[in-house]
């Protein structure tokens, strides 16, 4: 019974996850048909793409610190039902001033819920096990692809884009799952700002600001990588990226990549197998950039996703424990907003490297030096926290 109720709280909050990972993707296939369908500009679009990441920025530092203050559970049922009512207006938005409105709004749901949900599994668990099932939790990002790539190859040319987003607004009756099952992790309420907290202490400022770069780091690159580039390839007669298959692929290779870093948690240190992975994603990021042909894109484009999304979910294991349980939700989703500005920078760099001419392997080449700065500040700015036994394990007192 305990393995059960261990592994239906990492079923109902990775599913969260599937949610946030299923609106992101199908964003980026439904941009294509709104540009056809509304006449945009480059710079339109650029904006829908921005807007979503602004309200990320704005919901990871609200709903971090709300969390912290009234409990994990029920800011993590608001950001659903935000993102969820989100999708419903998003239906009947006439033009793309409304888009791009409703958008900021949804934004802040998706930004505010990978933050709280984490905070609430790394207080539910404790030790190598916490760690394990953040990286399973963020594993539900890759599904949440999967699921929107068949929406938007096989349903979206029958339907519309309109009614495929219903169907994925259809996530605020999650929400009553969530409110009857989800256990809460108890949370002191603070007797000042969490943010007071977090920003005087130069021990957790200091860790704040190097998470938050490196966080910068890694979704500006990820972003950059995989929302821009597929479109470079096409240019250069490279049509397979734009294929059901190689969407697929791209996505399947995610989940390996998630289940080894699982894996490894207590086996080897978070911080050695965040540098395997981002070791890995440079390699790749290269043979890429250099790839010629459609297998070896095929080849390349799965490594990339294997080695990227693991260290994000590596990251994601990582983050929490550098903060107290008090001020958690405020710290992940204070160091996530910092990455969320990269997240809405990394497609405009790459925009304004090819409009200054700059070649494709020029561009993974500033993705690599990025990449490379990324591992400096993990090895010799942030410290591997152990994760405290105390804190967390709340599943337990459940049972």
């Amino acid at each position: 019974m305990h393995l059960l109720k261990k592994y239906w709280l990492l079923a109902i909050v990775g599913t969260a996850w599937l949610f946030d990972a299923m609106d992101v993707a199908m964003l980026s296939f439904i941009m294509p048909l709104i540009k056809t369908e509304w006449q945009l500009a480059p710079a339109q679009l650029g904006l829908v793409g921005a807007a979503t990441s602004l309200g990320m920025v704005l919901g990871a530092l609200v709903c971090g610190a709300l969390a912290d203050r009234i409990g994990r559970k029920q800011v993590l049922i608001l950001t659903l039902v935000i993102f969820s009512v989100g999708n419903l207006l998003l239906i009947m938005t006439p033009n793309v001033t409304a888009f791009i409105a409703v958008r900021f709004l949804t934004g802040i749901g998706l930004g505010g819920e990978l933050p709280v949900a984490a905070t609430l599994v790394a207080d539910s668990y404790a030790g190598t096990e916490r760690s394990k099932m953040l990286v399973l939790a963020d594993s539900f990002w890759a599904i949440g692809w999967i699921v929107a790539s068949v929406l938007a190859f096989w349903v979206m040319p029958l339907i519309g884009w309109r009614m495929t987003v219903l169907i994925t607004a259809g996530t605020i009756l999650y929400t009553l799952l969530l409110r009857r099952h989800l256990p809460d992790t108890p949370v002191k309420p603070q007797p000042r700002s969490s943010y007071k907290t977090l920003w005087r202490s130069p021990v957790l400022r200091r860790k704040t600001l190097l998470l938050g770069v490196l966080w910068f780091i890694v979704m500006l690159t990820y972003y950059g990588m995989f929302l821009w580039l597929p479109s470079l390839l096409v240019m250069r007669g490279f049509a397979i990226v734009h294929s059901f298959s190689y969407t697929l692929m791209m996505s399947l290779a995610q989940l390996p990549g998630y289940y080894l870093a699982a894996y490894l948690m207590g086996k080897i240190s978070r911080k050695s197998v965040l540098t395997i992975y981002l070791s890995g994603t440079i390699v790749s990021a290269l043979a890429f950039s250099l790839a010629g042909s459609n297998l070896a894109i095929l080849v390349s484009g799965a490594w990339l996703s294997f080695f990227d999304l693991g260290a994000w979910g590596t990251l994601i294991a990582l983050t929490p424990s550098q903060f107290p349980q008090a001020i958690r939700g405020t710290g992940m989703g204070t160091a996530q907003s910092i990455g969320r500005i990269g997240a809405t920078i990394g497609p405009y760099l790459v925009g304004l490297l090819l409009q200054m001419k700059v070649p494709l392997t020029g561009i993974f080449g500033i993705f690599v030096a990025l990449l490379l700065c990324g591992i400096g500040i993990l090895l010799w700015g942030i410290q591997d926290v152990a994760d405290q036994p105390q804190e967390g394990a709340t599943h337990e007192a459940h049972s």
